[in-house]
């Protein structure tokens, strides 16, 4: 009788889908050959005569012009948070709208983003578009929004965000994949049978701006990067070395 593998050995089966290893020489040497920007890109002139007075209306019009060159989700971004002792945290979520408010996104407030923001209610948000090679950062304060509106945020959207809503705890350890399976398929049934069923926890944050940059990548690295910072109610504009 063979003794059984132990949790450090590989059993056949796993040995056969193994990865083969990549070195570190081969590994930089891909890296090495990635390429950005091999197209044309678009042009932007910060001058204050066509830039707008403030970051909202250019934001805007960077996220249509992105959509229209083909960026797959350009509304989506990166989030950045921190824990109440400072630890960073990033993850890539999706834009719900932009108006004088702020930023919007949503979450589960027991999520750990949501405890995060309770803590630390200051937060940044990235988005990379390759495509015309633009960029752009927001830091500023974030609020959760009223029951009503967070409610409404989500009963807006698919029936599939309704029911990953509904499945809930988020960020805890799942013991098993076949809880969430079976988790998930409860909670489109009822998303199907009641499309305005209650998420309680499922809450709309507002990211006030105080800082927004937009930088316009150049194929000869001089990029172009345009700051707007808000200064006693008033947004400042100001260029920054690449």
């Amino acid at each position: 009788m063979t003794d059984a593998p132990t949790p450090d050995q590989p059993t056949p089966a796993e040995s056969t889908t193994t990865a083969p290893s990549t070195t570190d020489e081969e590994f930089q040497a891909l890296l090495r050959g990635l390429r950005v920007w091999d197209t044309p890109l678009p042009s932007f002139d910060p001058d204050p005569g066509k830039a707008p007075a403030e970051p909202l209306p250019l934001f805007r019009q960077w996220l249509r012009e992105a959509a229209e060159a083909g960026v797959a989700e350009p509304h989506t971004m990166s989030l950045a948070t921190a824990d109440a002792t400072g630890v960073p945290n990033v993850r890539t979520v999706m834009l719900h709208g932009a108006d004088r408010r702020g930023w919007h996104f949503a979450s589960h407030r027991d999520s750990a983003k949501g405890r995060e923001l309770a803590a630390r209610p200051y937060a940044a948000l990235g988005f990379y578009w390759p495509a015309v090679a633009r960029q752009i950062r927001v830091r500023g304060t974030v609020a959760p929004a009223g029951p009503e509106e967070s409610a409404a945020d989500l009963h807006h959207r698919s029936t599939g965000a309704l029911a990953a809503g509904l499945v809930g705890r988020q960020s805890e350890v799942l013991e098993a994949y076949e809880d969430l399976v079976q988790a998930s398929e409860a909670a489109w049934e009822r998303a199907r049978r009641e499309p305005d069923a209650p998420v309680p926890s499922w809450t709309l944050y507002l990211l006030r701006a105080e800082e927004v940059e937009f930088f316009q990548g150049d194929a000869r690295r001089r990029h172009l990067r345009l700051r707007y910072r808000l200064d006693g109610g008033h947004w400042v504009r100001e260029l920054l070395w690449p």
